[in-house]
Parts: structure tokens; C-alpha cells; sequence
């Protein structure tokens, strides 16, 4: 059940579409307006609001129940944007129509981002859709590079921002609102994290905290298991993971726990990953992935507007769709975003918070813990932290993190566009800002994958755990010098004693390290000859000097060349396409 939907904005569309060009298409129209008029697939849930608009999606309420008609939304008091946000989550667009001016007309995207929305917008006439694709396929847009996007997005990886990599199609962020009028369109902020950080609704029992997180996380994963039924289980072996299938126990839905398996020493995390569905009475499935399907060109998704996907992921993706085809199933659940969500800093910020939040006594126990967590010594930690504390006396705050490595000079002349979550309201914490722009971070991939039927569910980065973790100080998460230490004690009498104990992360550099080495020469022949390059975006003597040098084992710097070459392999997409 993938949500595929086509608004059209003004008196019909530009250029002029005919019906049946939109039924061949495989849509139907399900509203009309003065306004605006939506088409989507049979498939696409569409929940009409009398009164005030629809809501494109998946919908639930607070308690996970699933949300079919309007009937079980509740009065709608205020407008509907307002009305979702404080009562219900899912994967959704809502479309509303002012009772006072039909013409004016407004979108909100749920904060997950659980559908895409993107649009083209001018003089209040033009679309709206969660698949470009439909655009193109109709002859509403003709695919264009845009190049300021690409050179932004290699100065200031994995960020996501309203312009995509298309030119003239910009993207409504997660939990944002976008308000067409007449003549004008224009963006606003409907959700924020920032609006979970403030000190008059963060914890301040760790108890509480835990019994949140695991309230919103088992009744996300319930809500969703209640609908889908059948569905595969990536399950790494790490907390993330383990935490979600944990909250599977009892439920009547039939999943299957699955794990990959890389020819590299190091790779194998099933016995951490046989512990969970031994506990739970479930076969683990091994599923292989070696380095056969680790290629540079390969095709992208249609509906990707920005770059996103690269040679890791086509790998496993590939193993991941052979083994949902072999049990009919396109639905695949993943603790992705646990990292971001469950505050894994690597830096000295939560001691910082605690003293800056709780005083001394609070700062000097962080340190410990921090001490601890990272094996150094309390004056090391202690010193980091001070650091941190000095720079936000003085005003400063973190910026998102800039590679210029091999890039040109004319690309590296780059102004940074914005988005809307990094806008820090005063007197934030240090902590509080590093864990929003990791969960900024997570944006990029929301939707990442060369299948265009498949599902991935992301619990962990629904609204309910969003709002849940946010409320949670970042020196909380640290305690007795465990990471991600609420997660922990939210679910320590459902999780294997070995998988609550463990401090260490599986880790796939051995495997990227392998398939650089095996694809070094493609790769260069790739960028040295590509559109990048031909763009005058990379530096053919740094690229040079690049692919001569010989890494240190633990490092992995070639993990910019992967980058490039994802950028790089989606920019000959969209030339294929319009060729």
C-alpha cells in the first residue's frame, strides 16, 4: 500500500491535462475544489474531512489505532493541521481548504516525512505530488539538473534542505505546511523539535523518561504490526533493532527476523541477532550479501529528487528485495534513526547540559559517566566539557559539518541554504543542537531505496518517539556510562541480558573498505570522466592524488568517494531519463 497522489493547483494544471491521460496513469480523482483538485492511485488511503480538506495516508491515534474515517479523528476544534499534530501521528499529507477562501489552500507533511511531498509552485498555479515521476510521466515537468543543489549537498553532506536536486521543484520538509494562495505560495514551521527541548516539558525523572519511550516506541511498532500482518525484520543484532522486534512479542501479525551476511571478518552479527528471536521463539534467516551487486552505475528510483542512494545500499538492497520476493512481502521493518533518536553523541555535550541545566553536582556526575562511556579520564572529559560550556557562554553554536575535500574552487563559493530546524532558539544546550541536526541527518534516506514498491517502516523516527526521546535530557542518555542508557532501561526485562550489556556496534567498514579496493579503478574512471567533473564541481588534482594515496586501515576517506559516485550515478539518471 504505497501512497502515490498528484494535486493539482489553479483552474486545471499547466500545460492543460486530460482526464484520461490521468487515468491512464492509473489515477482517480478523489477531491476537487475551486482551487485544487487531487488524483491518486486506488491503492492510496484518503481520509475526507467534511469541512476542512482530507488526509492522504496512513493515519492513527494516540493509541495506535488505526484512523479510517473522519468520525474517529475527534471534534476538530481549531484547523485540521493542528488538530493532527496534537492527537494523531501516521504517514500522511493533509490537504485543507480554508472555510472562508477556497481558493486558499494548505498542505501539512507529518513530521516523520512517512510520505514524500514535492512541489512546483508559481503564481499560485502548478502540483503537488509524492512521486516526480507522475510530473514527468504527464507531462507537467521535464527533468533538469539542478547544480547549485549538487554542489550544496557535496559542502554540507547529508543534509536535506526544500531545494532539490531538480530544478524548480522544492520539497515540504517534514513537519512542515505549505499555504498556496491565489498568486503566492509560502512555507511555514507546523512542528518542531525544538518545541520538546524547552525546560518546562523535558524530563526530569529518568523513570518517566523510560516508561515514555517504551509506551510510544511498543505502541508505534503495534500500530503498524496491526496493518501490515506480513513483513520482514532487518535485524542487526545491535539496540536499535532489537528493540523493535521486541516490542513484536505476542502480536498476531506474522513477521520474519532476518540478517545480513558479508563475506568480511567482523560483519556477522547473528549471534547477537539470534539471541532476540531465540527469546521470542522465531527462526533467524541469514541473508547473503557479498560484492556481486556492488556497482557505481545502477539505476535510480524515478520519484528520487535528490541523490541519496549509492553502491552500499544497492547491495543490500538487492538482498533485501530477493529475499521479500521469496515470502511475499514488500513491507520491511528497521530500528534506522535509533542512533539520532536515542541521543548516541560522540562528543562532550551532555556532561555540558547537566551543568548548564542542573549545576555542578549534576555537571560533575556527566563527567564521570562520560569518563566512562568513552574509557578516558575524568580530566579529559572534564577539560571537553568545559570546552563545550565556554563556547555556548560565548554564543557559540555548532554549524553543520562542511567536506570541501576534492571539490573545485568555483564549488567551494557555496551559500548555505536553509532548514527550518536549524533555526536554534536561545539559550539552547549543546547537546539539545547536536541531537537535532542528527535527527535532521536522517532526512536524507527517509526514502532511499530502487524499489518503488517498497515499504520501510521506521518506528523509531515516527512522531510518538520523536516526541517521546526529544523530551529526554541528552546527559540522561549517558547515565552510568551507557550509551543510548534510557533505551536501555525502557526495555531491559524484554531484551537479552548480552544485547542490554553491549557497549560495541557492528560495523561494515571491512566491507566498504573491500569494495573500494575492488572498484578503485572504476571508480576514478567514473568521477575523471563524469558529469561532476564535466560541471567543473571536483578538483582533478586533488581527485588525482586522491586515488594514488594509500588509507590507513581504520580510516575511511574513500567513503567520499562513494559519495560522489552516488551524486555522480544519480546526475546520468536524470540525463538517461530526459534522453
Amino acid at each position: 500500500m504505497i501512497t502515490r497522489f498528484l494535486l493539482l493547483i489553479g483552474n486545471g494544471s499547466t500545460p492543460p491535462i486530460r482526464v484520461k491521460d490521468l487515468r491512464s496513469a492509473g489515477l482517480q480523482c478523489t477531491f476537487s475544489s475551486v482551487a485544487a483538485c487531487l488524483w491518486s492511485t486506488p491503492e492510496t488511503p484518503v481520509i475526507p474531512v467534511p469541512g476542512n480538506g482530507l488526509v492522504v495516508g496512513q493515519l492513527f491515534n494516540a493509541q495506535g489505532e488505526p484512523i479510517t474515517h473522519a468520525r474517529a479523528m475527534g471534534d476538530i476544534i481549531g484547523g485540521l493541521s493542528d488538530h493532527l499534530l496534537q492527537n494523531c501521528w501516521g504517514d500522511y499529507v493533509a490537504l485543507s481548504v480554508a472555510r472562508e477562501d477556497e481558493r486558499l489552500v494548505s498542505l501539512l507533511r507529518d513530521p516523520s516525512g512517512g510520505v514524500p511531498c514535492v512541489h512546483s509552485l508559481r503564481n499560485g498555479r502548478g502540483f503537488v505530488t509524492s512521486d516526480i515521476s507522475l510530473a514527468v510521466e504527464l507531462g507537467l515537468y521535464c527533468r533538469r539538473v539542478d547544480w547549485h543543489s549538487i554542489a550544496h549537498g557535496l559542502h554540507f553532506p547529508y543534509r536535506r534542505t526544500e531545494r532539490t536536486a531538480l530544478l524548480d521543484i522544492h520539497e515540504l520538509l517534514p513537519g512542515c505546511a505549505l499555504e498556496i494562495g491565489p498568486s503566492h505560495a509560502s512555507v511555514r514551521t507546523a512542528w518542531s523539535p525544538w518545541k520538546f527541548v524547552h525546560d518546562g516539558i523535558r524530563h526530569r525523572d529518568p523513570i518517566m523518561a523510560a516508561e515514555g519511550i517504551r509506551e510510544a516506541v511498543s505502541t508505534v511498532v503495534n500500530a503498524y504490526a496491526s496493518t501490515d500482518h506480513r513483513f520482514i525484520v532487518q535485524l542487526s543484532g545491535g539496540l536499535d533493532s532489537s528493540i523493535v522486534a521486541s516490542c513484536l512479542r505476542g502480536m498476531s501479525a506474522e513477521p520474519m527476523f532476518c540478517s545480513l551476511v558479508m563475506p568480511v571478518e567482523g560483519t556477522d552479527e547473528r549471534p547477537y541477532a539470534r539471541l532476540v528471536t531465540d527469546a521470542m521463539q522465531h527462526e533467524l534467516v541469514s541473508v547473503p550479501v557479498g560484492f556481486d551487486d556492488v556497482r557505481i552505475d545502477v539505476p535510480t528510483a524515478p520519484s528520487s529528487v535528490v541523490p541519496a542512494t549509492g553502491m552500499l545500499q544497492h547491495a543490500t538492497s538487492a538482498a533485501w528485495d530477493s529475499v521479500g520476493a521469496a515470502n511475499g512481502t514488500s513491507t520491511f521493518y528497521t530500528g534506522g534513526g535509533g542512533d539520532s533518536i536515542f541521543c548516541y553523541l560522540q562528543t562532550a555535550a551532555p556532561a555540558a547540559d547537566a551543568y548548564l541545566e542542573r549545576g555542578i553536582t549534576a555537571g560533575a556526575v556527566a563527567v564521570r559517566d562520560l569518563s566512562t562511556l568513552h574509557e578516558c579520564t575524568i580530566w579529559k572529559a572534564g577539560r571537553l566539557a568545559r570546552r563545550k560550556i565556554e563556547a555556548f557562554e560565548s554564543g557559540v553554536r555548532r554549524g553543520w559539518t562542511v567536506d570541501q575535500s576534492l571539490l573545485s574552487a568555483d564549488a567551494l563559493e557555496m551559500v548555505e541554504l536553509p532548514h527550518p530546524w536549524l533555526d536554534t532558539p536561545p539559550g539552547s544546550f549543546p547537546g539539545d543542537c547536536e541531537k537535532v541536526h542528527d535527527l535532521i541527518g536522517t532526512q536524507l534516506y527517509m526514502h532511499a531505496t530502487w524499489a518503488p514498491n517498497r515499504r520501510v517502516r521506521r518506528p523509531l523516527l515516527s512522531q510518538p518517539v520523536m516526541e517521546a526521546c526529544l523530551r529526554v535530557p541528552s546527559w540522561m542518555w549517558i547515565a552510568g556510562g551507557r550509551d543510548r542508557a534510557v533505551a536501555r532501561d525502557a526495555f531491559k526485562d524484554t531484551l537479552p541480558k548480552a544485547i542490554l550489556a553491549r557497549r560495541s556496534k557492528g560495523s561494515y567498514a571491512g566491507y566498504l573498505a573491500t569494495a573500494y579496493a575492488r572498484n578503485k579503478t572504476q571508480i576514478r574512471e567514473f568521477l575523471m570522466e563524469g558529469e561532476l567533473r564535466a560541471a567543473g564541481l571536483l578538483d582533478p588534482v586533488a581527485m588525482s592524488g586522491f586515488f594514488t594515496s594509500e588509507f590507513a586501515p581504520r580510516t575511511m576517506p574513500f567513503i567520499r568517494a562513494f559519495d560522489l559516485c552516488t551524486a555522480e550515478n544519480w546526475i546520468r539518471n536524470q540525463a538517461h531519463r530526459d534522453g
